[in-house]
């Protein structure tokens, strides 16, 4: 018996279920008989059929951080080759909800199919072997004949009328599975529609046919269109080796950055070794700057993105320092209204002295007065005795203007003790705007400096959050590798493996599943464990490598050891 390649007998399973889903699509859209949409269940199963057909024997790829294997990068290609699908791949980029490769890609097919461009789109991808060598294997179902018959069938969707609502859907995280329940029907049932479809499917046939002949007149107009693209392959050839030495270049200056900035990596150890390992990861990717400079393209649309954020940025720093310079201004200004403020009570001041030093002229003059009125009083009086009464009389006329003068001149003395009070409190108030001056200074040297880290952390972030979406999408495929696996290992154990949706606590601990307690299946009972209460293996009939188990499976399998041994 001669052992069959399993590459082809996959290929051939992919062309029987394309063949399946365009002819029960075709059916039922014209049994429908209206334009379809989104929610249409053939036509979502048709998507997922030739998102399987198109993975088909992808290359993993190697990207920054991991390795990449999506569809994205060779429909990026059409664009090149037919210039009328720029269009819905520039619509594709711009789609804002659209984060990964693999919804950018399910985008695409869906426009393609409102253009009903997909046959023509897709037939000139496949022209082009050399440049799908770099996307595909050999063995890929692109690579060989079984893509030309399904892009043959594609044609035959022209007939279909599709309204389809790309930014609605959540493409990103859609899991593409096939229901082969759809193709399955019984005998009778076939036998009973199949007087009803005979005149669809003579329809379907006419205008298939007249769309075949009408790829075939534009044969000739791909020919010229093929030697432009060689032209214009010649053409980026020049370009990608003007890349290589602008890349070059780029290398020379790094190396003279690096050499600049050890001082300055010195302060931040724990920055080093990560700069150091892009670096090297960077030497090691040399080999694939050819292939990037193809994406230059793409990176040109993100750094514009980035540029746009970054743009907001820079209005928000600049509304935040036209708000420091307004505070600054304010502050000037109460400062001059200080200074003007401390200037009128220094005049204040000099004229409480000299009201202070008249008082004080007018004092002594009264007292000199006093003085000479006493020497004459005791001169004259025995002369003047009968003029004592009325000298007595001015006597106590000037005791009151005494007391008087000594009154305002304690209020005087009040005043000044009041006025200098608030001088020194003016004085403390400046000396401490001063300070609130050279602080505000300090700070805007520290926002300048925080605002260079900010730029630095925010570069930093944007890598990681590119990895990251690198690392969500592998995680994405392997998820549904490991449930394929899980479903395979159910069907041979042929027990009652439960779903991940149907359990949100630990059976044993019953604790609430999150980010960090993931989930965990017991390979003996099916039954969904945290880490923690499902940490031992032990071999099983099913598996002669050791495998999870949960603790009360793992008590249970050891004791029934233990009773087995003599």
């Amino acid at each position: 018996m001669a052992v069959k390649d399993p590459t082809a007998v996959e290929r051939a399973n992919l062309l029987n279920m394309a063949k399946l889903s365009i002819k029960g699509l075709i059916e039922s859209a014209l049994s429908f008989g209206r334009t379809l949409d989104s929610d249409y269940p053939p036509l979502q199963q048709f998507f997922v059929v030739m998102e399987h057909c198109l993975k088909h024997g992808l290359k993993v790829r190697k990207s920054f951080l991991s390795y990449n294997k999506t569809i994205w990068g060779p429909l990026e290609l059409v664009e090149k080759l037919y210039p009328e699908a720029e269009e819905i791949a520039a619509s594709v980029r711009d789609l804002p909800g659209l984060k990964t490769p693999l919804g950018r890609a399910r985008a695409w097919l869906r426009l393609a199919l409102m253009q009903k461009k997909m046959a023509d789109y897709l037939r000139c991808l496949i022209i082009q072997r050399d440049l799908l060598s770099e996307f595909y294997e050999y063995h890929a179902l692109m690579m060989e004949e079984e893509g030309a018959v399904i892009v043959g069938l594609l044609v035959g969707l022209n007939v279909i009328d599709a309204n389809l609502c790309v930014k609605g859907e959540d493409l990103d995280s859609q899991v593409g599975v096939i229901d082969f329940s759809v193709y399955l029907k019984s005998d009778d049932d076939i036998g009973g529609k199949e007087r009803n479809v005979q005149i669809a499917a003579i329809l379907d046939q006419k205008n298939y046919v007249e769309e075949l002949n009408r790829q075939l007149n534009t044969v000739s107009s791909l020919h010229a269109r093929v030697d432009s693209l060689e032209k214009s392959n010649t053409k980026l050839i020049e370009e990608l080796a003007i890349a290589k030495n602008n890349i070059i270049k780029l290398q020379e200056e790094n190396h003279q950055l690096r050499s600049e900035n050890t001082l300055i990596l010195m302060k931040t150890q724990h920055h080093l070794e990560d700069m150091e390992n892009e670096l090297v990861v960077q030497v090691s990717m040399k080999h694939e700057i050819e292939l990037a400079m193809k994406l230059l393209e793409k990176d040109i649309h993100e750094k514009q993105d980035t540029l746009i954020g970054l743009r907001q940025q820079l209005d928000e720093v600049k509304a935040i320092n036209v708000e420091m310079y307004q505070k600054l201004q304010v502050s000037e200004d109460a400062m001059k209204e200080k200074n003007e403020i401390i200037s009128r009570l220094e005049d204040k001041t000099n004229q409480i002295n000299a009201t202070m030093k008249q008082l004080e002229q007018r004092l002594q003059q009264a007292e000199k007065a006093q003085v000479e009125a006493e020497a004459e009083d005791e001169k004259l009086k025995q002369e003047y005795v009968n003029k004592s009464e009325s000298l007595q009389n001015e006597f106590f006329q000037k005791e009151k203007q005494l007391l008087q003068l000594e009154t305002d001149l304690k209020i005087e003395k009040e005043w000044r003790q009041t006025l200098e009070d608030d001088l020194q409190k003016e004085k403390e108030t400046v000396a401490h705007l001063r300070t609130e001056t050279q602080e505000i200074v300090t700070l805007k040297k520290e926002f300048l400096k925080l605002q260079e880290k900010n730029k630095q952390l925010k570069s930093i972030c944007e890598d990681q959050e590119a990895a990251l979406q690198e690392l969500a999408s592998k995680l994405s495929e392997s998820k549904l590798k490991i449930e394929d696996i899980k479903e395979a290992n159910k069907a041979l154990q042929g027990q009652v493996w439960l779903k991940d949706k149907e359990a949100t606590h630990c059976k044993l601990c019953e604790k609430e599943f999150s980010l960090s307690k993931r989930k965990h299946h017991c390979r003996n009972c099916g039954e969904i464990f945290c880490n923690a209460c499902s940490d031992n293996e032990l071999p099983l009939p099913s598996s002669p490598k050791p495998v999870r188990v949960c603790d009360s499976c793992h008590a249970i399998l050891i004791q029934r050891c233990s009773s087995n041994v003599p």
